[in-house]
């Protein structure tokens, strides 16, 4: 099945300058699985996103359908086709 993976401007440069990441998932698809697919593919970017036990980074906001994953079932998040997943770092400063 086929999901979307949405990156800001900030996470383009560690895939390949892409802003949008149309993936082809076996089912049962889970938010942790694109991770993991995402990881084949771009490396860098999956360090940006989750630590080297393949946890969520705290600073990283992950959206599935509009709703952020931790209100849901965090990595383990069941998604269906055509499932949008919006990645939003978080920003600091003042």
């Amino acid at each position: 099945m086929r999901v979307v993976v949405l990156l800001p401007g900030v996470l383009r440069s560690v895939a390949d300058g892409r802003s949008k990441l149309e993936l082809d998932i076996e089912e049962p698809a889970t938010l942790a699985g694109v991770l993991d697919v995402v990881a084949a593919r771009y490396p860098m970017l999956d360090r940006r996103l989750r630590d080297e036990r393949s946890i969520l980074r705290r600073y990283v906001n992950f959206y599935v359908d509009g709703e952020e994953c931790r209100r849901l079932d965090g990595p383990a998040t069941r998604l269906r086709a055509d499932t949008e997943i919006r990645i939003l770092p978080s920003v600091a400063g003042g």
